[in-house]
């Protein structure tokens, strides 16, 4: 999933070198931490959220597939 949110996320930004994608698992639940540069934040998450959730929505499916596990990706200041 850490790849796949990385593919996403890279031609979206301009400082692609600085996207960080953490994992943290806790008993049936996965947090993906997403981290960019502060100026590509808007451009990660689009107007009104829309890219943010369109992001959300493809790991969500994908995920859902793979893993038994809720999975959720979060968006880091």
């Amino acid at each position: 999933m850490k790849q796949l949110i990385e593919t996403i996320v890279t031609p979206l930004v301009d400082f692609p070198e600085s996207i960080e994608v953490h994992e943290q698992t806790s008993g049936n639940r996965v947090v993906y931490k997403l981290s960019v540069h502060p100026e590509d934040m808007g451009k990660v998450i689009g107007k009104q959220g829309r890219v943010a959730k369109a992001i959300r929505t493809i790991v969500y499916s994908a995920a859902s597939s793979h893993q038994s596990k809720r999975v959720f990706v979060d968006i880091m200041d």
